[in-house]
């Protein structure tokens, strides 16, 4: 028999949604964040030469600076104010989950609860404020050794700089706390969404023209939008997929009544490490090439030697994108989520698995439930990061399948959605309670 709260969501419409004032609210607010988002995009930083820093960026876009750019909604071939985009901000994020997992002193502020998490989320703004300044300094840097790109190089270049882009990145991080609390989804991922969603018009035309030209057939025009279609489904698919393992609770005695002897489902995701490993290799594999694109070929042989065997395509490329993305989906999994700790906190609430003793015996059950698990998920970000590569360069593909983009626009769609729907849900809920007290005073 099916839920109250799965009825609910099975009679939810149109009507439902216009109904929900609060919910439209958060989205406009949404929208409108998303807006001033994508028009300082366009608005480029002082003091730059921008025709010679466009020639400049034709020779670096195949390295990281290409993928950063993607993230960043073309920011980066503007060198607008958002350059920088909350990529500071989600590496400080990583870096204090890694440091709340190895640092004493944090573990236990993470098991304060909410004060806790306030405090660690203070350490985090604080280190993007960090990463952002020695970011937008290198940059600096890197503009003035450029030839012709700053109008007038000097001190005062490199502080107006360094305070535009830091101050871009916080604003930006601002905004999507702003979004979190005021809109629907989480604020962060929606800048990044929309940053990705903004080049899709233009590679979709790009593609559109090089089938009118004859560059690329109609016929494998179509081969491909079903092939995205069903990258789209498969990654829905996985990312909703999980191993549920069954959590008992004993019965207690008090007095002539007996309480608990319920049962819950511990639910483990076939993807728990989302699509950081792909971000980590692919950033650590482009690095040789923005390397040599900015030394202008004027480095040493054996950066050459290196960037050539590891361009995109190519069979060493292949192999150890595929292996950076095994090891990191592993080394994240492993961060996220810790078995000894969830088997103690099961022990604490008298919560245990059907055949297996609480404590040890549990924590190592979950481990090789999650090394399973982990298996199937870095084989599946292997194969839909490693697809749009071979495409591109065996077949001509205008414009990428798959990889990291798609995994953070179909994962943002779900959360955004799910949000949207437990709002109409909550709303609904409403509706019933006023509705029963009103026939309550009735009577």
């Amino acid at each position: 028999m099916a839920s109250a709260a799965e009825q609910l969501a099975a009679n939810m419409n149109f009507g439902a949604f216009g109904k929900a004032k609060e919910l439209q609210q958060r989205i406009w607010f949404t929208l409108g964040a998303l807006i001033v988002y994508r028009l300082g995009t366009y608005i480029p930083i002082p003091g730059i030469n921008l025709d010679a820093y466009a020639a400049i960026f034709e020779n670096t876009q195949k390295g990281i600076l290409g993928m950063m750019n993607m993230f960043s909604g073309g920011a980066i071939s503007r060198l607008a104010i958002f350059t920088l985009n909350v990529m500071p901000y989600i590496s400080a994020s990583i870096i204090m989950q890694l440091m709340t997992s190895s640092v004493p002193s944090l573990e236990a502020l993470k098991k304060e609860g909410e004060t806790g998490r306030k405090q660690i989320n203070q350490y985090t703004r604080y280190l993007t404020v960090v990463l952002a300044t020695v970011q937008a300094y290198g940059i600096a840097i890197g503009l003035e050794s450029s030839q012709g790109v700053v109008h007038d190089p000097g001190m005062f270049f490199k502080a107006s700089t360094v305070i535009t882009l830091v101050g871009g990145t916080m604003f930006l991080m601002w905004l999507g706390e702003q979004v979190t609390a005021r809109g629907v989804g989480n604020g962060v991922s929606l800048i990044i969404f929309a940053g990705i969603v903004a080049g899709l018009p233009t590679a979709i035309f790009q593609a559109l023209d090089m089938t009118r030209v004859g560059q690329f057939s109609f016929l494998g025009l179509l081969l491909l939008t079903a092939l995205a279609i069903g990258v789209v489904f498969f990654i829905v698919f996985i990312e909703r997929s999980q191993r549920r393992l069954l959590i008992q609770y004993p019965k207690r005695q008090h007095g002539n009544k007996a309480f608990g002897g319920d049962s819950s489902f511990l639910p483990l995701k076939l993807n728990t490490a989302g699509v950081i490993p792909p971000i980590f290799a692919s950033s650590l594999l482009l690095l040789p090439a923005t390397i040599a694109g900015f030394s202008a070929q004027s480095g040493p042989e054996w950066l050459r030697t290196v960037v050539a065997s590891l361009g995109q395509g190519q069979p060493l490329y292949l192999v150890s994108y595929a292996a950076g993305i095994m090891f990191f989906a592993f080394f994240y999994t492993s961060i996220v989520f810790n078995p000894q700790e969830t088997a103690d906190n099961l022990r604490k609430n008298g919560g245990f698995l059907p055949g297996i003793r609480p404590g040890k015996r549990t924590a190592e059950y979950l481990d090789y439930v999650l090394s399973r698990l982990t298996v199937i998920g870095a084989l599946y970000l292997t194969a839909v990061c490693i697809m749009p590569v071979i495409l591109v360069n065996a077949y001509s593909v205008p414009f990428r399948l798959g990889g990291t983009s798609i995994l953070i626009v179909v994962s943002v769609t779900m959360d955004t959605v799910a949000q949207i729907q437990s709002h109409l849900l909550a709303h609904q809920y409403e509706g019933l309670i006023k509705k029963t007290k009103l026939r309550g005073r009735r009577r």
